[in-house]
């Protein structure tokens, strides 16, 4: 019996040990499993901290590579400025030279030139390759009035823009950008346009508006022409217009110092200067540098002339009278002398308002976009070739 009892305690014992062993165990088990799962937490954690920290840096990267492309193009815009002040330079120290000390004789100097006129009219010649030439205007279309007597409205002379620009007055800096024609027509005055604060005020009515870009002129002690993005909202480049004392280029439009006008070859600068001041010149401008290719000095006078456009090389010169008539093409100056004002047919708009205050021709739509006492219209254009006449 006491073995029994004996036998009894020591299964006790071994039983009551085996349940501790087991219970240490599970408390280690479960301290193992606590620790796994903060291992997997901190595991979790630590991967989505190395992620951010990956786009972070990818981030952070492309940054740095849209600064540097944006330095890479500040520095090209900087060297071009600086090529351009020294050619400003330059043309000062032509102007404001000493004088020599040898009698240049006249003639000779009239001769050469000459000579020099003959050689642009010649290398332009090569280099043109449009032909057309105004017949008649075809229709007239009134789409709205809005704006003071004087301004200047066109459309962006680019292919796939369809975009309308206002510009009201002749001494301001807010232009009126709208998407279309047809929102235009529709708005209320103004009411659908988005507005464009440009830095500087324009003079006259001499803008155009040509591939996304706003080219207007400013008067700062001399004439400057001004390359404004109208996406960017930033000026891009501008240039002293290299004439000296200059004069109004139109009699009837004594507001427009230069006229920039845009055509099937690009952009121009229509002016007058107090050596050539009964005559109308003509320069043609490259459209991304702004600097000067070639002048001419044109037989079409000052006197009576209330805007002009150009079409393929060729200046029509727009006239009328001191109290507004019937405004008539009255001189054509063709840079590759295939046109003269003999040869050209007479054109005649049709009476409206008063007179124009600016005229731009759209060579992707031949169209004239026309201000006329406040009054927007379009003049659609019958063309032939130059070769016909």
């Amino acid at each position: 019996m006491r073995g029994l009892v004996v036998l009894v305690t020591l299964a006790c014992f071994a039983s009551a040990q085996h349940q501790a062993l087991i219970d240490y165990l599970e408390r280690r088990l479960l301290a193992i499993e606590d620790r796994i799962s903060l291992w997997h937490e901190q595991t979790n954690r630590y991967a989505t901290e190395l992620r951010e920290l990956k786009q972070q840096m990818v981030a952070q990267l492309e940054n740095l590579d849209k600064e540097k492309e944006a330095l890479r193009v500040n520095l090209d815009s900087v060297g071009t400025r600086m090529d351009r002040v020294e050619r400003e330079m330059d043309y000062l120290e032509t102007q404001n030279g000493a004088q020599p000390c040898v009698d240049v004789d006249d003639k000779l100097m009239e001769q050469q030139v000459t000579q020099v006129k003959e050689m642009n009219k010649a290398k332009y010649a090569k280099l043109s390759d449009c032909r057309d030439m105004i017949s008649s205007i075809k229709a007239m279309k009134i789409l709205k009035r809005v704006g003071g007597p004087k301004g200047m409205w066109t459309k962006d002379v680019s292919r796939g823009s369809g975009k309308v620009y206002i510009f009201n007055g002749t001494d301001e800096d807010t232009v009126y950008e709208f998407a279309s024609v047809h929102d235009f027509t529709s708005s209320p005055g103004t009411s659908l346009a988005k507005t464009l604060k440009l830095p500087s005020a324009w003079k006259g009515m001499g803008h155009v508006i040509y591939n996304s870009h706003a080219y207007y002129v400013k008067e700062a002690g001399v004439l400057m022409v001004v390359k404004y993005d109208t996406k960017k909202g930033s000026v891009i480049d501008s240039a002293v217009f290299p004439i000296q004392d200059h004069v109004p280029v139109y009699g009837l439009t004594p507001e427009t110092l230069v006229d920039l006008a845009v055509d099937e070859e690009g952009l121009w600068a229509i002016y007058a200067t107090r050596q050539h001041e009964r005559h109308i010149s003509l320069a043609k401008m490259d459209a991304k540098t702004l600097d000067i290719e070639q002048m001419w000095d044109t037989t079409c006078p000052r006197e009576n002339a209330e805007a002009a456009f150009v079409i393929c090389g060729t200046l029509y010169v727009v006239y009328n009278t001191q109290q507004p008539g019937r405004s008539r093409v009255q001189c054509v100056f063709d840079v590759n002398d295939m046109v003269t004002s003999d040869d050209a047919p007479l054109v005649y708009f049709p009476k409206r308002y008063g007179a124009h205050s600016s005229l731009k021709y759209n060579p992707l739509e031949q169209l004239l976009y026309a201000w006329d006492d406040g009054y927007q219209i379009l003049y659609k254009l019958v063309m032939k070739k130059k070769l016909e006449i």
